[in-house]
């Protein structure tokens, strides 16, 4: 049974780790000494994999050393793929990657690669870095593979073992071998494409579908607000149709849909096409967190409020509920709109990494908010811990005639002033 290393240890690379390392040997390697540090002590800051998982997976070990995953046959990497501040692809973190991996590579080796990238990226991108790094041939000395990571962070239902698996090999053999390396861990199944380009572009379209229908909510939610129906009693009403496509509108960061589309728009520019409806929808989502703003001043105004200098908490910073990443996070939006119009913005969030917020937005996150003290509340983003306070317990936070909003509609119909 072949070793594998997996490269990258976030919300992607752990949980499949320690999936595999139930069943077999395997390494987990990443570049940050103090990751490794707490993952051999049993913790995940990610809160992805629990303690006890990680006891379970006894024949998971972890390092920072290349030298350690140098008696590895298969490579995964699961290494995040950003965008730049141009909305451009950034491979450098695959690039580099796939670099320390060449170093280590040796004949008959496989390297499998899990993060989202444009199609064709794994054979045009990352196989020449690994063929000039390690001198060996593609498809001749080693090969690859490609199977899309579909990690949702923070939802205990859908693990990695319960979700199918897209696989896909260099060469057909190669393409059973992946296959069957996942099957013997995923209990959903499996599904092999034809070709890594095929895969490659299964993901990248999944969370940009995904995108579209959230810009066709926010879109309806503008057009409600100003015909001023309750978009979601509208939706709950427009849900009872048996095949009705069940979204909400709402802010979306992350590193998947807020992200992936643009790896496909790239794409398609490079070869002469102009995305039309891709980009639309992306314009919209990127623009929601302003737009929450401005509605948020506007109600505020019509309760008699003076806007420069109110007072204002927003609920939740991550860029989803239960769940502590921070990436990419259109939480950011509001506040910096906000503070455009002069309000005094203090961010809580029980989930999130005050030193994490500190490090990407400069932002200094309050722990304890006291009560009676703001102008509006924002509950931005619905924590478990914030929606059991339900509408009473977070209007203890507000002055008399305060605002409460409820932007992603998670209280009852009528209990919160406004919402999306």
């Amino acid at each position: 049974m072949k070793k594998i290393a997996v490269v990258g240890l976030g919300y992607v690379g752990l949980p499949l780790a320690a999936a595999f390392g139930e069943k077999r040997e395997v390494v987990g390697f990443d570049i940050s000494a103090k990751r490794i540090a707490e993952l051999k002590d049993g913790v995940d800051y990610t809160r992805e994999v629990s303690s006890d998982e990680l006891a379970a997976s006894r024949r998971l070990s972890f390092t920072n050393s290349l030298d350690e995953i140098r008696d590895c046959q298969v490579y995964i990497v699961t290494v995040p793929t950003p965008i730049d501040e141009y909305k451009s692809p950034d491979l450098t973190p695959l690039i580099k990657a796939s670099e320390s991996v060449g170093k280590v590579l040796k004949a008959g080796d496989i390297v499998i690669y899990e993060s989202t990238v444009f199609p064709g990226a794994t054979e045009e991108v990352c196989v020449p870095v690994l063929e000039k790094v390690s001198g060996l041939k593609f498809n001749q000395d080693f090969y690859a593979g490609y199977s899309p990571e579909r990690i949702n962070p923070g939802d205990k239902e859908h693990r990695v073992t319960t979700i199918m698996k897209v696989t896909s090999g260099s060469t057909p053999e190669i393409a059973d071998e992946v296959d069957a390396l996942y099957a013997g861990i995923i209990t959903a199944g499996t599904h092999k494409t034809s070709s890594i380009k095929v895969a490659e572009a299964a993901k990248v379209i999944e969370n940009t579908q995904r995108d579209l229908n959230i810009a066709l909510m926010n879109e309806l939610s503008m057009i409600f607000s100003r015909l001023r129906i309750d978009t979601h009693e509208v939706l709950a009403a427009a849900g009872t149709k048996w095949n009705f496509l069940r979204f909400q509108p709402g802010l979306v960061g992350g590193h998947c849909i807020g992200v992936d589309p643009y790896y496909l728009t790239h794409k398609a520019q490079a070869i002469g096409y102009h995305p039309e409806v891709i980009l639309a929808g992306r314009r919209v989502n990127d623009n929601m967190g302003r737009y929450a703003a401005a509605e948020l001043v506007k109600s505020m105004i019509k309760t008699g409020h003076m806007i420069a200098k109110s007072r204002i908490l927003i609920m939740g910073f991550t860029f989803k509920e239960n769940c502590p990443d921070v990436r990419n996070t259109h939480v950011i939006d509001v506040v910096k709109e906000l503070r455009e119009f002069g309000c005094e913005v203090d961010i809580t969030d029980c989930w999130a990494d005050n030193d994490e917020a500190q490090h990407e937005y400069g932002i200094s996150l309050l722990d304890n908010p006291k009560s009676a003290d703001y102008d509006a509340v924002l509950l931005a983003v619905p924590h478990r811990e914030y929606a059991s306070l339900s509408s009473s317990g977070l209007r203890a936070y507000l002055k008399d005639n305060g605002v409460l909003f409820d932007l992603k509609g998670v209280l009852p119909l009528g209990e919160a002033d406004l919402r999306l």
